[in-house]
């Protein structure tokens, strides 16, 4: 559904005399027809300019794309066509109710009244706005308002769906039902592309996810086969403040520690085959070296130590 090679855009830099910013720095894609594709990334890691120029509201500076069949270069009008994008702002005026925007944007589409009128009442049933659908939009809460933005996004049915950091700012009960609504679409057939920040969004909602880091993909499958790639697991070991670095050369010398990262100021991220077994051998080292740790937490790699793993610092720190 969505075929890219090369795909690049850069920006002047605003200080005089320095060289330009490389924004997008030749992206690869093949996003299959009827999956949900993330893009992960912190920010700034070029995810959004990458969706833009998708979405053709940005021209590629370089390399090219096929949307839905569509020459993004040649024929961007016919990509426009095939495709909705819902902005990481959303799209929603204070003063209207969903209904009169879901309308709206169905006329703009060239659909005739009656059946922009018959399409925005079957949206608002399919997103369960109907309750509220008639007041004015600034009554909503923002999980409600995001779901206008996507069912604004897809009034026209599109054959692909972008959507730029749809749950950021909202509580984890409206994330959810924002996810539940991608994935209702992904399952009518529909091929949706999500950028995000949020790990767990990443794990949660996308069956592939390209890992992205100053505009490059340094990363891309799975969640599942990507966080398989880390061997072993992670133990965190919470230190009391002043002891990282004498923790640190205690465990650094043994041998079934495949890597130890600092995690923030006052703690360790060490990566081993056996977490659960090497706990007690860890706590001994430990009490050997006089350091009493106030924690000790087991985890299963993440995709934040995946991204760790490919680039030297995690998402957070990014």
């Amino acid at each position: 559904m969505i075929e890219t090679k090369g795909l690049r855009k850069s920006y002047p830099s605003k200080k005089r005399g320095q060289a330009a910013v490389d924004a997008v720095r030749g992206i690869d894609l093949d996003v299959a027809a009827g999956e949900i594709f993330g893009f992960l990334g912190p920010n700034g890691a070029g995810k959004t300019t990458t969706l833009r120029m998708l979405a053709t509201l940005i021209r590629p500076d370089g390399g090219e794309a096929r949307i839905a069949g569509a020459d993004l270069l040649a024929d961007p009008a016919d990509v426009r066509r095939r495709i909705g994008y819902v902005a990481q702002g959303g799209g929603t005026t204070d003063a209207v109710s969903a209904r009169e925007e879901l309308v709206l944007q169905a006329r703009m589409h060239g659909t005739g009244k009656a059946a922009a009128q018959q399409h925005a009442e079957e949206a608002l049933k399919a997103f369960e706005l109907t309750e509220f659908g008639d007041r004015p939009c600034r009554t909503y809460s923002g999980g409600q308002r995001r779901r206008v933005d996507i069912a604004l996004g897809v009034i026209h049915s599109p054959r692909v769906l972008f959507l730029d950091e749809p749950t950021v700012g909202l509580d984890p009960a409206s994330r959810g039902h924002v996810w539940a609504e991608i994935r209702r679409l992904r399952d009518e057939g529909m091929t949706v592309v999500v950028t995000t920040h949020y790990l767990e969004e990443a794990d949660a909602l996308c069956d592939r996810v390209a890992i992205v880091d100053h505009g490059e993909i340094v990363a891309e499958g799975t969640p599942e086969t990507l966080k398989r790639e880390i061997s072993g697991d992670v133990v965190l070991v919470g230190l009391p403040a002043g002891e990282t670095e004498r923790a640190t050369k205690a465990l650094r010398e043994q041998t079934y520690l495949h890597r130890l990262e600092a995690q923030g100021e006052d703690g360790l991220r060490l990566y081993l085959d056996d977490g659960a077994a090497a706990i007690p051998q860890l706590l001994r080292v430990l009490d050997g070296a006089g350091v009493v740790p106030g924690t000790v937490q087991l985890q299963r790699p993440s995709l934040d130590d995946v991204f760790l793993a490919r680039t030297g610092r995690s998402i957070e720190q990014a």
